[in-house]
């Protein structure tokens, strides 16, 4: 049975303790599973968030995205640096909340666009940090680091599952994985199926089902039964999770250009796409 979670964003931009009530209200709209986007760290209230999660009973998984001062891929080293101090930090808050998985553009600065195509010395930068970072969580406990190529608006280092396995493959520690988001996938891959099978089981870390327009789920162009059936076909067993934004939001607003209401609430997107992705999940016998 396929395993659908839903994402913070859809009530917060920046998940602080002030949003712990998310947690059982995911539950209780029928999410088995819930994404927390940590954007910081070092100011997270992982503690809090851990008592919680323990008293709902429900699964939890992370995403992420490095920023200007951690970018794995900067000139600078210092920043490098920095870029792997984060992610060993949300290793550690993973490990904490009984997470296995660190999703999003964990491996460059989001956003950051340096107006040619990546080079391979950024490359190198980034797998290096990578590689450290996931060495680290194989220490620590059993974190996936999921890596996801995200469209060419976001950042021109991963767009297609292609890049990211070489990537993974690269790396080469056995728990960096690709995050594959099918909002991304409509705007960069050639085939759904394809994209799903160049992963396969062994690379295919963390999926987001999100529609093309970042709407609700079912609603738009994603063509969801090719997509469910691939996931299907390779045995795919991790979570599903709807991500999408509010326009009132402003940060991740003028990252993601959401510009007009998608739905009456992001509760009502949650809910309404969680209904539209189970009947399709229903009718490949899932």
């Amino acid at each position: 049975m396929f395993k659908f979670g839903v994402d913070t964003f859809i009530w917060t931009e920046a998940f602080s303790e002030k949003d712990l009530w998310i947690i059982p209200k995911a539950k209780e709209l029928g999410f088995a599973v819930l994404d927390i986007f940590i954007g910081r760290p070092e100011t997270f209230p992982t503690k809090q968030v851990k008592d919680k999660v323990k008293d709902v009973g429900i699964e939890v998984v992370t995403t992420t995205t490095l920023g200007k001062e951690t970018n794995l891929i900067s000139p600078d080293p210092a920043i490098r640096a920095k870029g792997v101090k984060a992610l060993k930090q949300m290793v550690d808050i993973n490990v904490e909340l009984g997470s296995k998985i660190i999703g999003g553009v964990n491996y460059a600065e989001w956003g950051y666009l340096s107006g040619k195509p990546r080079t391979e010395q950024e490359w190198a930068w980034s797998i290096a940090g990578m590689k450290e970072a996931a060495r680290y969580a194989q220490e620590k406990g059993d974190v996936i680091i999921a890596v996801e190529p995200v469209n060419r608006f976001e950042t021109y280092f991963l767009n297609i599952a292609e890049d990211a396995v070489r990537y993974c493959k690269e790396v080469g520690t056995g728990n960096v994985k690709v995050h594959l988001d099918s909002f991304h996938m409509m705007k960069e891959e050639t085939s759904i199926r394809g994209a799903v099978f160049t992963c396969g089981k062994e690379y295919l870390g963390y999926v987001h089902v999100c529609e093309n327009n970042r709407g609700i789920p079912g609603t738009g162009l994603v063509p969801w039964k090719e997509f469910f059936v691939a996931l299907k076909d390779i045995g795919y067993t991790g979570p599903l999770v709807i991500e999408s934004f509010d326009p009132s939001f402003e940060e991740l607003n003028r990252q993601c250009a959401i510009w007009r209401k998608l739905a009456e609430s992001g509760e009502v997107l949650a809910i309404e796409g969680l209904k539209n992705l189970k009947a399709i999940a229903k009718e490949i016998g899932e």
